[in-house]
């Protein structure tokens, strides 16, 4: 499911972002603990550069505990960076992290320190915000892209922090990550399709959380397949049509609801091995793609040529 939904006022805020970096100490970078790599803007990964980063994995409530832990580590192990689990339920541990990011720049001691926090459309930005500030500073809400424009708020303890929209990249090029951006709702409702959505997360569960579909479900047995999942779903709920056919749409969006909601029990839908196989596999389709382009190029180039000198030929002979 390739995503290319990119506001304008997400195009602004990518050159806003850009443009105050360098008076940036501290990056705070808000992720969704159910996808922790996906929900990672690669675009602000390339425009922090070395910038200290710390990771905020939130909404950890409806993460896979152990995953969670897992995630973590494989983030910390990069220079830099420091990664934190929060609940929007646990306000002091979110107001920690004004102390966890203070002691990432010790040379700002003393000093009034510029942090800038960001992330993608609805994983819990501007609420994380708000606790921080101990006050109502940004909008909250379950639709993606609430927050337009940049905004300086004190948040107390030193510390001047750098609001910014909910930002998704023009591309996702990782076909999976679209599918999980989607189910967690950080896609506008326009731009996705339930079915298509509802066959990846049924696909998905069936692997990895068998028997969280099987007692939601009130399932006798587990099918085999996506689309019988979703008809045996849609059968116990009543999503039936003409013919006591199974609204497949109707079903996905009651899978689609219960697993955003946390109906399914805590899950976590991607690790660090899978992202690292799908991040080769992306790399190889992108080169693959960009040499299938150049080819392309070369042989109009050619044909542009060829019939530039049979022009010349035709007018030398004339």
């Amino acid at each position: 499911m390739p995503i290319q939904w990119f506001p304008g006022h997400m195009h602004k805020a990518r050159l806003e972002i850009q443009a105050m970096l360098p008076k940036v100490d501290v990056v705070i970078e808000i992720l969704d603990a159910r996808i922790p790599y996906s929900s990672e803007n690669p675009m602000l990964a390339e425009l922090r550069g070395n910038k200290p980063c710390l990771k905020v994995l939130a909404k950890s409530d409806l993460a896979d505990e152990t995953m969670t832990a897992t995630w973590q580590a494989h983030f910390e192990a990069t220079a830099g960076v420091r990664a934190h689990a929060v609940t929007t339920e646990d306000v002091p541990t979110i107001r920690q992290l004004k102390l966890i990011a203070a002691r990432m720049v010790p040379h700002r001691e003393g000093k009034t320190m510029n942090a800038m926090i960001v992330g993608i459309p609805n994983v819990g930005k501007s609420t994380i915000l708000n606790y921080l500030a101990g006050r109502k500073i940004a909008k909250t809400g379950n639709t993606p892209a609430i927050t337009k424009q940049q905004q300086r708020v004190n948040i107390g303890d030193g510390i001047t922090l750098l609001d910014t929209p909910g930002m998704l990249w023009p591309n996702v090029h990782n076909v999976n990550s679209g599918y999980r951006l989607a189910l967690i709702g950080s896609i506008k409702e326009t731009a996705i399709d339930y079915a298509d959505i509802g066959f990846f997360g049924v696909r998905y569960m069936l692997t990895h959380y068998p028997e969280r579909l099987r007692e939601r479900y009130d399932l006798d047995s587990l099918p085999e397949t996506e689309l019988e999942t979703i008809e045996a779903i849609g059968r116990k709920r009543g999503c039936l049509g003409k013919n006591n056919q199974v609204d497949i749409d109707r079903a996905s969006r009651i899978l689609v609801t219960e697993l955003r909601s946390g109906g399914l029990g805590r899950l976590t839908l991607e690790t660090p091995e899978i992202m690292e196989h799908e991040k080769a596999r992306t790399a190889a389709e992108i080169a693959e793609k960009a040499e299938q382009a150049t080819q392309k190029d070369a042989k109009r180039k050619k044909r542009f040529r060829d019939q530039q000198r049979a022009k010349r030929k035709s007018r030398e002979m004339n």
